[in-house]
């Protein structure tokens, strides 16, 4: 059976910035859920920083793989620096994502961390701009297919094209 990394806040784990949860009501991840399919995980958490925490974003917009390649940081508006805690978050998605053979992920949008599609500027003016977070970045990296919690569909079919090319039940 395919297992399923997913963002711990969409399961309704209050591990958020503002110390809230963004629990999806998406019924193909309660389908998932039902069936012992979710690997819950919150990258920043696992990295270290607490909740409730300043809120963060990619300096310049710049993106996941940036951080990554040492290129930009991660700042908060205050101007600490917690690039640490976010690559060391992402190497524990890879982790745990390793651990338990998982191919797809379903991450939340927008986050520094998890964005897929947009993360925010870096001006903490509520702007987004095209790219992902950084482990998003990291675990695309390494081969899994990430997924916001706004593709959960298209989620589904990439897993029934992984469970297919494998000959799993």
């Amino acid at each position: 059976m395919e297992r399923i990394l997913v963002s711990a806040c969409l399961m309704g784990r209050k591990v958020r910035y503002d110390g809230a949860a963004k629990t999806s009501g998406d019924a193909l991840l309660a389908a998932w859920r039902r069936e012992g399919r979710l690997v819950p995980h919150c990258p920043e958490v696992e990295g270290g920083l607490p909740v409730p925490r300043p809120a963060a974003e990619i300096e310049g917009g710049a993106g996941g793989a940036a951080v990554l390649a040492g290129a930009a940081r991660v700042l908060t508006a205050e101007g600490a620096d917690v690039t640490g805690a976010f690559l060391a978050g992402a190497r524990s998605a890879l982790a745990a994502a390793r651990s338990a053979g998982i191919r797809v992920a379903v991450l939340k949008e927008g986050s520094p961390s998890c964005g897929v599609l947009t993360v925010y500027d870096g001006t903490f003016q509520g702007h987004r701009v095209p790219g992902g977070g950084v482990t998003t970045a990291l675990l695309e990296l390494h081969g899994v297919s990430v997924f916001t919690e706004h593709q959960i569909p298209a989620a589904a079919v990439r897993l029934r094209e992984l469970t297919r090319a494998h000959g799993d039940p």
